[in-house]
């Protein structure tokens, strides 16, 4: 089952991410609480972009990089807002889905940047290539919590599994 498994946010850039249980999302805000819903982000945009709302990753994705390397890399060290399980968030892009009651729609690849080397390991860069993650565009307003399912929308067309 798709699944999220953690939720993280940091109100500013250089705070570390704190877990929640649950967490409103603002459509053109973020998750209330997080540093890109108050627009202090390392990389808030200005005017805001819909793909600095929340980020995703997945708990396989951190747990192989951190085999791979023997590099101590948790959740926390990513960065992210949502961690995942049984989900390949790569197959998201452009594709819309539902944690809780919240309708989300995948924009587009959360790579590594210098920033989170920088912050964390310098292997980061090369090791999670295409592995960091999602960026995603909050549309409607709600609460979701650890372990809601993540769910793709109706009208998927038939015969593509988006990552389910």
């Amino acid at each position: 089952m798709s699944r999220v498994v953690e939720i993280l946010i940091s109100a500013s850039p250089d705070a570390p991410m704190e877990s929640r249980q649950g967490i409103r999302a603002v459509p053109g805000k973020g998750l209330e609480g997080d540093r890109y819903h108050a627009g202090v982000g390392t990389f808030s945009p200005h005017p805001h972009r819909p793909d600095f709302e929340i980020t995703l990753i997945e708990r396989e994705k951190i747990e192989a990089f951190a085999a791979r390397s023997g590099l101590e890399f948790t959740s926390r060290h990513a960065r992210r807002n949502i961690v995942t399980e049984g989900v390949d968030l790569n197959a998201l892009v452009g594709r819309d889905f539902r944690i809780g009651e919240v309708l989300i729609r995948g924009i587009r690849l959360c790579e590594p940047c210098n920033h989170l080397a920088k912050t964390t390991f310098p292997e980061v860069l090369q090791g999670l290539v295409h592995q960091g993650g999602l960026r995603a565009q909050i549309l409607s307003a709600g609460i979701f919590r650890t372990g809601d399912a993540i769910v793709p929308v109706a009208g998927t067309p038939e015969g593509q599994n988006n990552g389910f």
